[in-house]
């Protein structure tokens, strides 16, 4: 439930430019053997002692994974490379595919107002919130983690069930209550906030007339051949999902993680997550141009694109800044990193079950997010 950090946006000048042209380009890209990549990423994550998954894989389709360390310390069960993992934010990632794919059709705009699609929304500034400021948290919207705090500390929000927690009740109700501030376009306007998620879901489910979870069966899941991926069911302990999440050693306080609904409730295996990586990259989900927009980091916004962030990054082993998409998570204990490098047709996996790791910020150029990328898609 961390809020996500955000790039720092004098991380290089030429940032923008180093996109043009990957989405025409990726398909026919060359892809280098991804095992020993993931050998030199093995090392740098059992040298500080996570626990959990990687997986590194390439445009060609080869992957490669390992798993490490306890899924369970009660029960002293190791992780496994098929896992069901709670996403966390990552799922916002997925609900910005699914945005841009009703883009891609014409359905929907992003730069119209959100009541336009919702017209239930009693907010008072739908008419202000467009769906790109929902996307890039600049909506001023209500935010969950404002909720009274139980006795473990954790926002009511996050521990309520039934019918109040759809995507649609929360746009029509927590959602639709007095915002924080006004929507802007500028970086003060930033807020990371769960709620511009749950309203994009309902949204969807408005103009599509399906559920989320059927659009996430017939637009990622079904064209991609994924067998995994579901929304947590409700009041299922840990979402449903293989690893228990520790904080301090001790399982994390219980959180009803279907409440994240199109903001966090996705659940699947890491191998899932990495196929929307690599299905995304060599254009299997978005048109080239629909793609650009998802992937358009602004400096000014501090390298904040659609869903993830966008940002060259000079690692260790390249000679070049190396153009990457990031999208992280952190929920019920449970941590993920997802990084592409679009440009290198490469991607890097990360999930672990412990809540206070610090991963670093890449920006920093040194920390473990940094040596994994380093490792994952630099030469050795």
């Amino acid at each position: 439930m961390k809020r996500s950090r955000v790039p720092k946006a004098a991380v290089c000048a030429t940032a923008l430019a180093l996109f043009g042209p990957v989405g025409q380009a990726l398909a026919n890209s060359p892809s280098a053997k991804s095992r020993p990549s993931l050998d030199r990423a093995t090392e740098v994550a059992r040298g500080i002692g996570l626990s959990g998954q990687l997986l590194i894989g390439d445009g060609s389709g080869g992957n490669s994974t390992t798993a490490f360390g306890l899924s369970n310390h009660e029960t002293n069960r190791p992780h496994r490379d098929q896992d069901r993992w709670v996403w966390a934010s990552n799922t916002k990632f997925i609900t910005a595919i699914l945005v841009m794919q009703q883009v891609d059709a014409g359905r929907f705009s992003l730069d119209e107002p959100l009541r336009r699609y919702l017209p239930a929304f009693t907010g008072p500034t739908g008419d202000r919130i467009t769906l790109r400021r929902l996307l890039h948290h600049r909506s001023g919207l209500p935010n969950p983690n404002d909720t009274a705090l139980n006795t473990n500390e954790i926002p009511e929000f996050y521990t309520q069930s039934g019918a109040q927690i759809s995507d649609r009740a929360r746009a029509l109700g927590y959602c639709a209550g007095p915002v924080r501030a006004e929507p802007g376009d500028g970086f003060a306007s930033f807020g990371y906030n769960n709620c511009d998620h749950l309203v994009l879901g309902a949204i969807l489910e408005a103009v599509t007339g399906k559920s989320y979870a059927a659009l996430l069966r017939d637009q990622i899941s079904r064209p991609l051949g994924l067998k995994t991926i579901k929304l947590a069911p409700d009041k299922a302990p840990g979402g449903g999902a293989t690893a228990t999440g520790y904080l301090a050693g001790k399982p994390f306080p219980p959180v009803n993680v279907a409440t994240l609904g199109a903001g966090g409730a996705i659940t699947g295996s890491a191998a899932d997550m990495m196929a929307i990586d690599i299905a995304l990259m060599n254009g299997r989900l978005l048109s080239p141009a629909g793609r650009t927009t998802l992937w358009q980091g602004d400096p000014a916004l501090g390298y904040q694109a659609l869903g993830v962030w966008s940002f060259p990054a000079e690692l260790t082993g390249c000679k070049e800044p190396v153009a990457l998409i990031e999208r992280r998570g952190d929920f019920g204990g449970v941590q993920v990193r997802n990084l592409m490098a679009p440009e290198r047709g490469r991607a890097l996996v990360a999930l672990i079950n412990e809540a206070e790791f610090d991963f670093g910020e890449i920006w920093q150029g040194r920390g473990p997010t940094f040596d994994l990328a380093s490792a994952a898609f630099c030469p050795e």
